[in-house]
């Protein structure tokens, strides 16, 4: 049985806020549940990781609750939140612009090794 859960956030697009609850809520579910879980944010998802960008989103209009309130609640959890090298690039932030929540920077080698190499990872994508 796997221990550890991936989710690779890279069809998500912040612009869509409806579309932002899920994968945080089902990581802090798995977390939870004594899953390992890292949420690995990549191509336009990857902007969720800059300090700013989640306060000013809602998944639902006229909710007290930001993207930024779901990602401290699965960080609360457990969760661990990486951003993707080429995203520092894409929206032209450094290291020091990532959220307090983000654990750090990961590249491709990454995520493919998850997929690949570790019989205990399961991965879902969003």
């Amino acid at each position: 049985m796997a221990n550890k859960l991936v989710i690779i956030m890279v069809n998500t697009d912040p612009r869509n806020g409806e579309e932002l609850g899920a994968p945080f809520f089902q990581a802090s579910v798995a977390a939870a549940m004594d899953y390992e879980v890292e949420v690995i944010c990549t191509a336009t998802s990857g902007s969720l990781m800059k300090k700013g960008v989640a306060e000013k989103l809602f998944v639902k209009p006229g909710s007290p609750k930001t993207v930024y309130d779901f990602i401290r609640d699965a960080h609360e959890a457990g969760v661990k939140f990486y951003c993707c090298s080429p995203n520092l690039d894409l929206f032209d932030m450094t290291e020091a612009d990532l959220i307090p929540e983000c654990s750090g920077i990961v590249g491709g080698a990454h995520v493919i090794e998850a997929v690949m190499e570790d019989d205990n990872t399961r991965v879902l994508t969003y």
